[in-house]
């Protein structure tokens, strides 16, 4: 799950990462009573999730005249087509030099990777591809606890020692945090110290429960769902739904759509044991994705009872076209069930993705 700025900044600091002044408000009236928390020349920052956000307007400069008409001015602007909720004012450092540091896995080493320029700011993939040099990297052992200090010196060359400090910091936040990725660009050097001037945390999805994070915010309203009733769900760009039991199968669905000319609109694989509820709530999923003109079901009865499944779609009474294929334990009585009810079902998936295809135009 990729936090926003202000929450990545809570907990650098929380690793004693030096981080700007800053409020986070939520409407302009929050700004008059707390102007004695921050003073001076101000940046003012979109918390949203986009990549670019300074180059999408995102990021805007004002001073203690010009704050308050500033922000309202960004809450009144979409950032690739993205409202602004929230807005993190912050004192505006005197910048000396701007650095990039990145930690992320290379999973080819299966170690974390540093990634260092003695250049940040926003134009550090530009940077990336012209000078192939740029970006130094440093691999580890998982097990160790810190950097060893020759990579460090390694990686930063002749940056302060307070920026290698900051690195290594940064990678305790990675270790404790379950990161994917934590980065800060830019880095910065000030008369008053180092700062992490921006930040980017990613925790894995595996560990939210472990760091006490109660929703996935990255997921849309359906993936909760679908998480709800513990479907294996991904949203894809086509249009025919797809339901399976079993990855291997759900997934051979899928392919033989592609084969024959149609598109996806998700990937859902029940698991094994379904009943006719947990069936019915997969139909109604895939049945509310918008671009789906026809549902897939494909299933094979072993644990899973095809009397069941072949309840749980009846149950699902959606408008959508259902077009089924069951096959083991409880088949004929699931294909009596359907048939009564007018379903159009097939012998082989490959027929049943021919249709399906065919209905999808």
């Amino acid at each position: 799950m990729k936090l926003l700025e202000y929450e990545a900044k809570q907990l650098f600091a929380q690793e004693g990462i030096r981080v700007p002044k800053g409020i986070l408000i939520e409407k302009c009236e929050e700004i008059p009573p707390r102007r004695n928390e921050i003073s001076g020349k101000v940046v003012i920052k979109a918390q949203v999730d986009v990549g670019g956000r300074g180059k999408a307007g995102g990021v805007l400069m004002a001073d203690q005249d010009t704050v308050i008409e500033t922000t309202r001015q960004l809450f009144n602007t979409r950032i690739k087509d993205i409202a602004v909720q929230r807005i993190l004012i912050e004192e505006r450092l005197d910048i000396q030099h701007e650095y990039f540091v990145s930690i992320t896995i290379d999973r080819t080493k299966k170690q974390p990777v540093i990634l260092f320029a003695e250049t940040g700011g926003v134009d550090i993939e530009e940077t990336a591809q012209k000078k192939k040099d740029a970006i130094r990297s440093v691999s580890f052992s998982p097990l160790l606890s810190d950097v060893p200090p020759f990579l460090l010196r390694e990686l930063c060359g002749d940056a302060p020692a307070d920026i290698l400090k900051t690195v290594n910091k940064l990678y305790h936040v990675f270790c404790h945090k379950d990161a994917l990725l934590a980065e800060i660009n830019p880095l910065v050097t000030t008369p008053n110290g180092v700062y992490a001037a921006d930040a980017k945390l990613i925790v894995d999805d595996n560990s939210l429960a472990r760091q006490g994070i109660a929703i996935n915010r990255d997921l849309t309203e359906r993936e909760r769902e679908a998480e709800k009733h513990g479907f294996s769900f991904v949203e894809l760009d086509g249009t025919i739904g797809v339901i399976g039991n079993g990855a291997g199968l759900t997934m051979s669905t899928l392919d033989l759509i592609e084969y024959y000319g149609g598109k996806a609109s998700d990937f859902l694989d029940v698991g094994g044991g379904a009943d006719s509820e947990r069936v019915m709530h997969a139909v109604r999923l895939v049945s509310g994705v918008p671009s789906v003109r026809v549902i897939v079901v494909n299933l094979l009865g072993g644990i899973t009872r095809c009397d069941e499944v072949a309840k749980g779609i009846i149950a699902s009474g959606v408008s959508v076209p259902v077009i089924v294929r069951i096959a083991g334990t409880n088949a004929e009585e699931g294909q009596r069930l359907l048939a009564e009810k007018g379903y159009e079902m097939l012998d082989t998936m490959d027929h049943v993705v021919k249709k399906a295809v065919e209905v999808a135009g």
